[in-house]
């Protein structure tokens, strides 16, 4: 990967401590459930936030779903986005890096100008081409810092 895009490891640590960074977007599947990863932790942040609204059936993580979840101050971030992904089994590296260019121009047009991203374990094709995808799809459609959790 290029140097435009930031590795971290999920935690709450790396979640508080994540300053200078405008907002999260984060990428869900119809099965995440508990909400996997960085997500979780960050959900946990927010006091569950995430967790009622996916519990709720307001948000499923279809394909082509979009959320905005403000923080009130709980991360260092002021806004979540989350971005359906659909059904794993389902998924192909070129619809979820589509998925990622079209999450970088929302969270782009939204004015962030430095982003999180989490992206769950979704299979061991797309898994593998995880950092070019997020260069091609997402970094390569966003001008700011980026930094992406791994799983």
């Amino acid at each position: 990967m290029s140097g435009k895009v930031e590795r971290e490891a999920p935690g709450l640590e790396a979640i508080d401590e994540l300053f200078g960074v405008d907002a999260f977007c984060c990428f869900l599947t119809e099965e995440d459930r508990p909400l996997p990863g960085a997500l979780g932790f960050l959900d946990f942040r927010l006091c569950g936030a995430l967790s009622r609204v996916v519990k709720s059936g307001f948000f499923t993580g279809s394909p082509g779903e979009k959320l905005l979840v403000p923080t009130d101050g709980r991360v260092p971030a002021g806004k979540v986005f989350v971005v359906g992904l659909g059904q794993r089994r389902t998924m192909t590296p070129a619809g979820v890096e589509h998925a990622l260019a079209t999450a970088a121009t929302m969270v782009a047009r939204a004015g962030a100008e430095s982003v999180a991203l989490t992206l769950p374990t979704l299979s061991n094709s797309i898994d593998a081409v995880r950092g070019e995808l997020v260069e091609r799809g997402f970094a390569a459609n966003f001008a700011g810092r980026v930094v992406l959790f791994d799983p």
